[in-house]
């Protein structure tokens, strides 16, 4: 394996490789910044009759299609083996058994190539994805919102990240996947909810969950009691009540919640930018409101396009770069760690 000064100063190429949950991704980046491919690779036709992720099926998925992508990413991105730089793959936090047909594919790769292996947090990967469309300023801070997580982050200077508050419950993506549900709608929610939500000429009002004053953290779990409750009012009152009513209640609930907490962040730490990140960023109510509040604060936001916000190998190439560029590669003995910190996973 060549040393990391002689690394530096050759054009970087890295091949990232992204299993946390149920999409399988393989992606070339250069410097980066530069998506050379992206292969993404869906389950969600699979899980969708078990109306969610079903782990054991996703990681034998995994198994099945990690090889392909790989072959594919790199005759895509015209980038021979000989040419690659580094290995990255995420190892987590994630599905343990989907983490590790990512990581078996990524260390066997490594060590035919003899290249340095890099093993990247998830989240953070969904934070510098925004670093795909454009320069970040620092301090910044970033609005995580997906599946799994919903976290505000702020990042002081880059790869340092210091978690200012995270969900109690239920990741926003989660409850978004629980009231669709409820309204019998198919998985996965999100987008069913944020498509009626824009058609509804009307909302039900539900609760917003504040928490203690000055607090950062998110709390879904008694909003989605909360849209069961009305469901179930309504059926014992024999009433006929309009999903599209229902959900856009729901998503105006939990934007103004998400908008309210990050402006505030960004205020209240001085950062120079707020970043969307992560499944949920894909939410167009979301988007547009944030758009807007932000405008009216005069805070700079930058959000990914809809191919950079859910789980793919482009965002874990892009943050391998910053670890990359300071030598701090993997030992070939990293372990996939479903509940890795972001904080310690800092460069």
């Amino acid at each position: 394996m060549k040393p990391a000064e002689e690394l530096r100063k050759q054009p970087c190429y890295i091949v990232a490789i992204e299993t946390s949950c149920d999409e399988t991704s393989v992606a070339v980046v250069e410097d980066g910044t530069k998506v050379r491919s992206n292969i993404v690779s869906s389950q969600i036709e699979t899980h969708r009759k078990f109306g969610g992720v079903v782990p054991e099926v996703a990681s034998r998925k995994h198994v099945e299609t990690i090889t392909w992508i790989i072959e594919e990413a790199l005759r895509e991105a015209r980038v021979s083996p000989a040419e690659l730089s580094a290995v990255a793959v995420t190892h987590g936090p994630g599905l343990v058994g989907s983490l590790l047909v990512g990581m078996v594919a990524a260390k066997a790769l490594a060590t035919a190539l003899e290249l340095p292996l890099i093993g990247v947090h998830h989240i953070a990967g969904h934070i510098y994805a925004n670093r795909l469309v454009g320069e970040l300023e620092y301090p910044l801070v970033a609005l995580v919102v997906s599946g799994g997580h919903t976290e505000i982050v702020h990042v002081q200077e880059e790869g340092r990240f210091r978690i200012l508050g995270l969900t109690r419950d239920d990741a926003v993506g989660e409850a978004f996947d629980k009231v669709a549900r409820a309204l019998q709608l198919p998985y996965p929610g999100g987008p069913h909810i944020d498509r009626l939500a824009h058609e509804a000429k009307e909302s039900i009002t539900l609760p917003r969950a504040w928490l203690e004053p000055g607090s950062y953290d998110f709390s879904f779990s008694g909003l989605k009691s909360a849209v069961l409750a009305v469901l179930n009012q309504a059926k014992m009152k024999g009433e006929a009540l309009d999903p599209a009513h229902v959900a856009r209640g729901f998503q105006e609930s939990v934007i103004d919640v998400l908008v309210e907490k990050a402006v505030r962040a960004v205020r209240e730490t001085g950062a120079r930018q707020l970043l969307l990140a992560g499944g949920v960023a894909a939410n167009r109510g979301l988007r547009t409101e944030l758009a807007g509040r932000c405008a009216e604060e005069g805070i700079p936001l930058v959000i990914p396009p809809f191919e950079y916000c859910t789980d793919n190998a482009a965002m874990i190439g892009a943050a391998a770069y910053l670890k990359y560029t300071r030598g701090q590669f993997s030992s070939f003995d990293m372990k996939a760690e479903p509940l890795l910190s972001l904080e310690e996973w800092s460069v």
